[in-house]
């Protein structure tokens, strides 16, 4: 069934591909309600932009199923990082287990379409434990059957962060650096801008809502990024 973006619910939004997710959703034209769940008072403030903030995030979920009426799509980009977190083990309670119980809220509560910003190149059998864990977490949504599932899987983000990522940080001044001589063409297959990113979370949900997809498992590569979030996005829906 054909709908248009109504309400939305998004968690992660005060990352570095959430917030470019938040930007995208506050600037479309039909001004969907816009739940953005997080720890903190967000940076932004819009009209459609309804903040719910909540310091004891294993509150979220609840938090998600109190909505009415029922978010169209619920977006998440939500995750943290080793170092932030202090242990693997801490970083996989939010990466992971905070992520699943979300997406459990949300198919609970009869969302239709879920979309997560994933990564490229993980694996179960990875020996990485990052990549073991992304994949892990793929899998586990997808077995939730929402008549939509997105996982967005982009490469290197380029963009801005707040944290400190030393390592992270010198691909990504090369990734710009290229990006810079070359109009993106040596970039777009390993790494793309994370407003391009967030604009294709929000392209694909749409798309989906619009029936312009089969239900099912929708994998958004690198190229579909550049191609939604860049190609074919036309500014205000």
């Amino acid at each position: 069934m054909a709908e248009g973006i109504s309400s939305t619910a998004l968690v992660g939004c005060t990352g570095l591909v959430g917030s470019h997710i938040l930007t995208t959703l506050t600037s479309l034209s039909s001004h969907p309600t816009i739940h953005a769940i997080a720890r903190r008072d967000l940076p932004t403030s819009s009209a459609s932009l309804h903040p719910l903030i909540e310091s004891d995030s294993s509150k979220w979920p609840s938090k998600l199923q109190s909505l009415s009426p029922t978010p169209n799509i619920f977006l998440s980009a939500l995750g943290t990082s080793k170092a932030q977190a202090g242990s693997f083990e801490a970083q996989r309670k939010i990466d992971y287990d905070l992520n699943l119980s979300l997406a459990k809220a949300a198919k609970e509560s009869g969302v239709r379409v879920y979309v997560l910003i994933s990564s490229a190149g993980v694996s179960a059998q990875s020996l990485f434990p990052y990549s073991k864990m992304k994949a892990q977490l793929d899998q586990a949504v997808q077995e939730l059957g929402f008549p939509h599932t997105i996982l967005v899987k982009p490469g290197l983000l380029v963009g801005t962060r707040k944290d400190s990522r030393p390592a992270e940080a010198v691909f990504r001044a090369i990734a710009k650096g290229l990006g810079a001589i070359s109009k993106e063409w040596l970039t777009d297959w390993w790494a793309q801008d994370v407003d391009v990113i967030g604009r294709a979370a929000v392209a694909a949900g749409m798309q989906c809502l619009e029936g312009k997809r089969k239900e099912g498992v929708w994998v958004v590569s690198q190229s579909d990024i550049i191609r939604l979030g860049r190609t074919d996005w036309k500014g205000e829906k």
